[in-house]
């Protein structure tokens, strides 16, 4: 199956600013501040794989439905996804608390352990995030599975390597709640754009 280098970038770029500040960075931050960041990154990777190909699955899933309709549901779940951005930006301050909760649920002491803590605390957080529905939306809509779920998964691994590596110094460059504005914008333009070929159509 051939790959799109634009679908692959258009849903790296799309989940990468959604996800930048959005509790999958906090979450890995904390985590890879109690256990060694690598078991934490692969245990949150894996946790991503997993939750990517059922986002694609259930996009494929929804390709069948008409195109009309899935290009209106894929419109509406991006505006809903800029309201969402929009209002997590004006509170994101309880978002490090709730995730230093989710860490604090285990202790492990060895690799597998802690891959298999990191895998669960994402895992439970990711599920239904706007990430999902964005991923679901973008396959039912460009009907190109592979590509999505490249620049899908390549994005989330991105967003939790640099939590990793440079998690606290870059909180201290970018603000958080300017990202979830940015996200909310590019959900909104993808919204609209997506609902005005609906229109044209």
């Amino acid at each position: 199956m051939a790959v799109d280098i634009g679908l692959i970038a258009l849903a790296f770029f799309s989940i990468f600013i959604v996800e930048l500040p959005d509790k999958t960075f906090l979450a890995t931050l904390v985590l890879a501040t109690k256990y060694k960041p690598l078991y934490v990154w692969i245990g949150v990777g894996l946790a991503f794989a997993v939750q990517t190909i059922l986002a694609v699955v259930a996009g494929g899933v929804a390709s069948l439905l008409p195109k009309d309709l899935i290009h209106t549901i894929a419109g509406l779940i991006f505006l809903a996804g800029a309201v969402l951005l929009f209002k997590e930006g004006r509170s994101h301050q309880n978002a490090e608390e709730d995730e230093e909760e989710y860490a604090e649920k285990a202790k492990p002491t060895n690799g597998a352990r802690q891959i298999l803590a990191a895998f669960m605390v994402l895992f439970a957080a990711e599920w239904g995030d706007l990430s999902q529905l964005l991923t679901i939306s973008l396959v039912a809509k460009y009907k190109e599975p592979l590509s999505i779920f490249i620049g899908s998964l390549a994005a989330l691994l991105a967003v939790s390597g640099l939590a990793v590596i440079v998690g606290k110094q870059l909180l201290r460059w970018i603000s958080l709640h300017l990202l979830h504005f940015i996200g909310a914008g590019i959900c909104l333009v993808l919204g609209i754009y997506t609902l005005v070929e609906v229109v044209a159509s």
